[in-house]
């Protein structure tokens, strides 16, 4: 299995916006757009992600085919991880693979992740990664239609 990072292309999107939509990826990632269906903002998204400076965005792939992206963003200080990897591939370390991939691309400390307090998969790819829990909050999960608990976590080195 061999898992590498590359920039974003324009055919990686079609990819992205099918995964976007899948009912179980979206409940799992519970923090996402309103409407993930709709096209020209997720298409608007990605032009702002894309052109923004701030943003370190990666398409993920596996034996080279495209199965999600990773990305870091925000302001110094308070950048924070963020990745998206096909349910088919859900626990195959392609997420930790990737993960890993990024930060080593992108070595500014401290960096900082949210998930969903009831993704096991994600938390424990977030700690095989070295990030460790610093608080807890509620927001409200578009893709769940609630408030939920969050996890926050950092990683300082």
């Amino acid at each position: 299995m061999q898992v590498a990072l590359r920039p974003v292309h324009d055919s990686d999107l079609p990819v992205f916006y099918r995964q976007l939509n899948d009912p179980e990826s979206l409940r799992m990632a519970a923090f996402t757009p309103p409407d993930p269906a709709d096209r020209s903002a997720f298409e608007e998204h990605w032009r702002r992600v894309r052109a923004s400076a701030d943003v370190h965005a990666r398409t993920v792939l596996l034996d080279g085919d495209v199965v999600g992206s990773a990305a870091v963003y925000g302001v110094p200080g308070e950048r924070e991880v963020t990745y998206w990897v096909d349910r088919a591939y859900w626990g195959r370390g392609v997420a930790t693979a990737a993960l890993r991939a990024l930060l080593a691309e992108v070595p500014e400390r401290p960096l900082y992740a949210r998930a969903a307090a009831d993704n096991a998969g994600s938390l424990r790819v977030l700690a095989r990664c070295g990030f460790r829990e610093t608080a807890r909050e509620r927001g409200y999960a578009a893709a769940r239609g609630e408030e939920i608990e969050e996890v926050v976590l950092r990683l300082a080195e």
